[in-house]
């Protein structure tokens, strides 16, 4: 599969990552969203955005090159390159990220979940659809959006098309307990988009489109 160091700097270029995307609060305030990517143009791979409760925004991130990309999409006021492993293996999501760990739990699928798999997965993960129903996602999950801008002049866009809530996560920070599970408030604030305020895991795939 190609690199997409090979056109990054190509107008009207799309990139496409298909995988997983989970949302965490914490009691103390920090909150993490990992992503799960099984196909991109990077090959599979796994990252963590995580806000501190001060506020401060990390990318962790396997390499230069997706820290790069993902940088340039997102905001960050730190990147960290680090080892990243996650897997959702049944209904049970593992992430180590260099000072981030989470051992979590997931239950059976949401009402929302079970309404978005009744929608044709070609049409769910369309940017054309994915526009289109930005407001409805927008009332039916607060804080989260299909469609957007993002960094360096990118649209991107969010076709979901699972959702399981997490039911129990234990999240260590640097070693320590970052406290019992709890919403996502406030919302993340990496780009255009947060992530449902319940922690979920959702199936996904952004599309992300320079302009």
């Amino acid at each position: 599969m190609a690199h997409a160091s090979r056109y990054s700097g190509l107008m009207g270029s799309r990139w496409t990552f298909d995988g997983h995307i989970a949302g965490i609060g914490t009691a103390s305030g920090l909150r993490a969203v990992v992503g799960i990517w099984q196909d991109t143009p990077f090959g599979s791979f796994a990252d963590a955005m995580v806000q501190l409760p001060s506020g401060h925004r990390l990318l962790l991130a396997p390499t230069r090159e997706v820290a790069g990309f993902i940088s340039a999409t997102y905001s960050f006021d730190e990147v960290k390159i680090v080892d990243v492993s996650a897997a959702v293996t049944g209904h049970t999501l593992t992430v180590d990220a260099g000072p981030l760990a989470v051992r979590a739990v997931t239950g059976a699928r949401t009402l929302l979940g079970t309404a978005l798999r009744a929608v044709p997965r070609r049409l769910a993960v369309h940017p054309r659809w994915l526009a289109a129903v930005n407001p409805v996602a927008a009332l039916a999950a607060p804080g989260a959006r299909t469609y957007g801008t993002a960094g360096s002049g990118r649209a991107e866009f969010y076709g979901v098309t699972d959702l399981h809530h997490v039911t129990s996560a234990v999240v260590s920070w640097e070693g320590a307990d970052a406290g019992v599970l709890a919403p996502i408030h406030p919302a993340v604030t990496f780009g255009f988009s947060s992530v449902p305020p319940r922690p979920s895991l959702a199936r996904v795939r952004t599309t992300v489109v320079q302009a």
